[in-house]
């Protein structure tokens, strides 16, 4: 297998469904040279298969994030088939969707060594290539709830909370270093991915992520912009993030309150589940039931196609200077008014 000139070599981790298999897609449509990480083999195939046939070149190598040296590995099996790695997007998780009090020690640490250690290791691995080079960009896929805690979410709230302080240090190193290695995050809201299916569940009611839910594909878009333009640190998607984040900023014991009133209901549905499917945790969901799961879950008619605020979050410069205009003229108007009543 051969690279493609001036196409980047993108790594994605966790490419079998979801997020992850979204991004696969959307690197390969801009003719991208793309190595799928994942332990999935059934969806490994297929999404291999929808990148080649979306016009980029596609390897997809057998792992669990979680395991240093097996991700160390196919760092070296991609650059020595393909060149060097570009782009490396930290994606792939696993948690369980329960209480604290019933989620037990094993099943914690099982989902910090996924969620966050995996990121640690692709992190790693894409420094060693990266540096000795002085370039390259590493991508970590993060969440609302990197910043803001949430009931039935213990793991995974802890793991994304890990990789920010993970990431903000190496950022300094990184600025330290004058290197120009870039790291960026991007803040992703709900988003409609077969992990409601098949992630651990102690619920009384199946999962489901809190409205508003928005398709993988736009976490997609916003995961491919940020690759290309990483010398911003960090990325929203949607505007339930901006929200939570900057409620979590100002009246984070307001947002403690609404969260233990509203939180539970808001995380499960009635909708019929497929029972078949077993949880992840430990192993790849398709390896286990026979299923390539795709990059949908169960709640396409309500899910949004796109993000407005995201569309002009990454125009700042120009909304900025809007708003800043519009502020103008309404302070000015203000003023005028008061004048008038004086």
């Amino acid at each position: 297998m051969a690279g493609t000139g001036s196409a980047p070599v993108v790594v994605v981790t966790g490419a079998t469904a979801g997020v992850g298999r979204a991004t696969a897609r959307a690197f390969a449509a801009d003719g991208a040279t793309v190595a799928l990480l994942a332990r999935g083999e059934r969806g490994l195939a297929a999404a291999r298969q929808e990148a080649e046939m979306l016009g980029g070149h596609a390897m997809a190598i057998p792992l669990d994030v979680s395991d240093w040296r097996a991700v160390d590995d196919a760092a070296s099996l991609v650059e020595s088939l393909v060149g060097p790695i570009d782009i490396w997007v930290n994606n792939a998780f696993s948690s369980v969707f329960a209480p604290v009090d019933e989620v037990n020690p094993a099943e914690f640490r099982r989902a910090i060594e996924v969620t966050y250690l995996g990121y640690v290791h692709g992190t790693i691995a894409a420094l060693h290539r990266m540096q000795p080079r002085d370039n390259g960009v590493i991508v970590q896929v993060g969440s609302a709830l990197s910043y803001r805690g949430i009931p039935l979410q213990a793991a995974y709230c802890a793991a994304k909370h890990a990789i920010q302080g993970f990431s903000e240090s190496l950022r300094c190193e990184l600025l330290h270093d004058g290197s120009r290695v870039r790291l960026t995050q991007v803040q992703l809201p709900a988003v409609n991915t077969p992990q409601f299916d098949w992630l651990l569940s102690r619920l009384p009611l199946p999962s489901q992520p809190v409205p508003p839910i928005y398709q993988p594909e736009v976490a997609a878009r916003a995961i491919v912009h940020a690759a290309h333009h990483p010398r911003r640190r960090e990325y929203w998607v949607g505007g339930s993030t901006a929200a939570t984040l900057l409620v979590n900023r100002l009246v984070p014991g307001l947002l403690d309150r609404y969260l233990a009133r509203k939180g539970y209901a808001a995380q499960q549905s009635y909708r019929k589940l497929d029972e078949t499917v077993p949880p992840n945790l430990w192993h790849a969901a398709d390896g286990l039931d026979g299923t390539d799961h795709g990059a949908h879950g169960a709640f396409d008619d309500i899910a949004h196609p796109v993000s407005w605020q995201f569309d002009l979050s990454r125009r700042r410069g120009a909304v900025t200077a809007a708003l800043g205009a519009l502020g103008g003229i309404a302070v000015g108007e203000l003023v005028r008014r008061r004048r008038l009543a004086s």
